[in-house]
């Protein structure tokens, strides 16, 4: 990033032309900026160069919290237009991060691991958030599609991981000297191998959290205490997670959500008979991107998109990356990012 001392007489459009590059990544570059049109001498402006070569985003195993955290600081230093602020925080307060990218009216939000065990959905949106932010400030298209289309025209809000202390569990990363922990390790019948632990620290399932129908799938759900997974809570939005997620959502005007989860490859569409009639139209396009099967209705309720598509009956969709035993491997990694850069564009698109 160079930073340039305005002139008498130069205009944003004359400095992007004397840095070679365009009046929108100037632009991006300097969100302080609300009137172009009013720069003045000895101000100074952020001019970006051009997208950083080196990778930030590095598909690894045991890519958890903090390695998330440390990479949405360096992609903000790089590419300044990246916004990062918090929803909220979690049982052992941790925040929980959300992206904004792109400056458009339209807004759709992506999330990731409600379930802590498939934490290469948080993987997943990290590396799209760089890939689209290098693609947005080289000019360049990805596939395609119109980069600077549609950051013009979308804002893409992403939560990359809706459930920190889950993550952080799973992985062997948390601080086993608590109480918190103490108690997740009784759930767990004491063992330490928490693979299959798909709940928030407290032992929910966050994506059995949303009030649609919450009733019914508590009745359809095995667990009656807390438990690594399945377990829906005491009552909906019980657990911080959850209802950091369901603020957020009530404070933007979605056009669209899509949560990500692994297994299966496929998406879920519908629910009840909620979903807008355009649900199909988006979905016949994203299985067309991904090679993924479309499924409309499970013998499921009380999830994030069902809440979504109940309480706004717009579309929401439920991707199922990859197949196998969770947490997937990393080995899968570029397998699965093949198939679903194209819903992430899509869904921005439609």
């Amino acid at each position: 990033m160079i930073k340039h001392t305005v002139k008498q007489g130069e205009t944003l459009f004359i400095i992007a032309q004397k840095y070679g590059i365009s009046l929108s990544s100037l632009l991006a570059a300097n969100p302080n900026i609300k009137n172009p049109s009013l720069i003045r001498p000895g101000q100074v402006v952020n001019v970006p160069t051009a997208a950083p070569e080196r990778t930030i985003v590095i598909p690894r195993d045991s890519y958890g919290y903090n390695e998330m955290v440390n990479d949405l600081e360096t992609l903000r230093e790089s590419y300044p237009f990246i916004k990062v602020d918090s929803i909220g925080t979690t049982v052992m307060d941790r925040s929980i991060p959300v992206v904004r990218i792109g400056q458009g009216k339209k807004e759709v939000h992506y999330n990731g691991s409600f379930h802590a065990n498939e934490w290469i959905t948080s993987l997943l949106l990290m590396k799209f958030i760089e890939v689209y932010a290098k693609a947005y400030v080289s000019g360049k298209k990805i596939g395609t599609f119109n980069i600077k289309s549609l950051f013009d025209s979308v804002s893409l809000w992403v939560v990359p991981m809706v459930n920190p202390d889950g993550v952080q569990l799973v992985q062997g990363k948390i601080d086993t000297n608590t109480s918190t922990f103490a108690n997740a390790l009784r759930i767990n019948r004491g063992s330490r191998d928490f693979s299959d632990w798909k709940a928030n620290i407290r032992g929910v399932d966050l994506n059995d959290q949303f009030p649609a129908h919450w009733e019914t799938e508590v009745s359809r759900r095995a667990s009656s205490g807390p438990s690594p997974r399945d377990y829906t809570g005491t009552a909906p939005l019980s657990e911080p997670e959850a209802r950091a997620m369901a603020d957020f959502t009530r404070a933007h005007n979605f056009r669209l959500v899509s949560a990500f989860h692994t297994q299966g490859e496929e998406i879920y569409w519908g629910y009840r008979g909620l979903e807008p009639n355009e649900s199909q139209h988006i979905v016949n396009r994203l299985i067309e991107v991904s090679g993924y099967e479309a499924v409309r209705y499970v013998e499921s309720d009380a999830g994030y998109k069902d809440w979504f598509i109940q309480e706004w009956r717009r579309p929401g969709f439920t991707v199922e990356c990859g197949y196998g035993i969770n947490p997937l491997p990393i080995s899968q990694f570029w397998e699965i990012w093949g198939k679903v850069i194209g819903i992430f564009l899509m869904g921005m698109y439609v």
